[in-house]
């Protein structure tokens, strides 16, 4: 602590991402990455925006990133969606600050689940923003009846699916928070729909409050790229883009840009990786099973799972001793939990084989079962 510190500074309780350590022959499945490489077309692409010894480098890149609003307008054309409707920024979590500021401080409170992205009252600490947390039902499913009869809401944000159980909801039911506050925003948080989740961009123009988000860095392996968007109504997004201009007016770089138009147009590669993702979960989830974990129904990249007899923290530690990294999140409801990434079939083989180790060494413990 400084005594030059803003008084609210010490107040905040920050967001606390992943580990990224360097550990030789690590398999890393604790930061929801995807195992698979981005597209090959994408890869090219940002090589072509470096080409000519980096000259390109000397000039600001496009403030808008037209191209990159254009290429996501296309792709959801079906659902009559416009380019002055997408909003492009340093992947999702800029995009979700920008909205809290621009569209989530309201006069009434915020509502979001109580088991959720953990960003959210991070973001609500630093803004001043009131919020209030909806619990989850007994099976951590998002209820939206919760919202629909919740009064006294200034707006509403949720992943779909939710982090970190993996759980979705489906678009009538979305629809129906949407038309229950009309005058409030409804966001919804995409991070990992493409891995077989309902996208709610499918509603934004019967619904001018909802606002969708989503992101480059799980279905289309551009994580270290850092680019996210945003779909609703041209009003939405018209206050997205008065926040960023009034904070950084050139948020995404030409590399990212090229990058990320040529990952959106190539959907024979996304389609591949991703329908691998989901093949490689439900086999992990039988396996997991098989060793008696009991694992929360999944649409991510990831799986939410416990085991009765053994504590998950102590799990945790045994897995990294073998060099392989999951993600244990040490709060209520929550803590008997392990959530583990998607990886390559051959580094999900060797998750059960470590586990399979691990439950034959340690003792089973009773645990309450789901």
């Amino acid at each position: 602590m400084s005594r030059f510190w803003n008084p609210a500074v010490s107040l905040l309780s920050p967001y606390v991402p992943g580990e990224q350590p360097k550990i030789e022959q690590l398999i890393k499945l604790n930061t929801n990455e995807n195992p698979y490489p981005p597209s090959p077309k994408a890869v090219s692409a940002m090589r072509e925006a470096l080409s000519g010894e980096g000259d390109a480098l000397r000039r600001y890149p496009d403030p808008d990133g037209k191209m990159l609003k254009a290429t996501i307008a296309r792709r959801y054309v079906a659902y009559g969606i416009r380019e002055e409707q997408v909003f492009v920024g340093n992947g999702s979590d800029e995009i979700l600050a920008h909205t809290f500021v621009a569209l989530l401080k309201q006069a009434r409170p915020l509502h979001f689940p109580d088991m959720t992205y953990s960003f959210y009252p991070s973001y609500c600490r630093l803004y001043g923003i009131d919020f209030v947390t909806v619990a989850l039902d007994a099976d951590f499913v998002l209820r939206a009846e919760d919202y629909v009869s919740k009064d006294n809401v200034g707006a509403i944000i949720f992943p779909n699916p939710n982090a970190p159980t993996g759980c979705a909801i489906a678009l009538p039911e979305i629809a129906a928070i949407a038309r229950a506050h009309p005058d409030a925003p409804i966001v919804i948080d995409e991070a990992y729909v493409d891995f077989g989740a309902e996208t709610a961009v499918a509603l934004v123009n019967d619904h001018p409050n909802l606002l969708v988000v989503q992101t480059f860095s799980k279905s289309r392996s551009l994580a270290g790229l850092r680019v996210g968007f945003a779909v609703g109504d041209a009003a939405l997004i018209e206050g997205l883009e008065r926040v960023k201009n009034s904070f950084n007016s050139y948020p995404l770089d030409r590399v990212a840009l090229a990058g990320a138009t040529a990952a959106m147009e190539d959907e024979i590669w996304f389609e591949q990786t991703r329908q691998k993702v989901q093949a490689s979960r439900e086999r992990l989830a039988a396996g997991l099973s098989a060793l008696g974990f009991e694992t929360l129904p999944s649409k991510a990249n990831f799986l939410f799972t416990r085991h009765p007899g053994y504590d998950a923290l102590l799990l945790t530690r045994q897995l990294r001793e073998r060099r392989i990294l999951v993600r244990h999140f040490d709060q209520p409801r929550i803590r008997d939990f392990l959530r583990i990434t998607i990886g390559t079939e051959a580094e999900c083989e060797a998750l059960l084989a470590a586990l399979r180790q691990i439950c034959q060494i340690l003792q089973p413990q009773n645990f309450s079962t789901l």
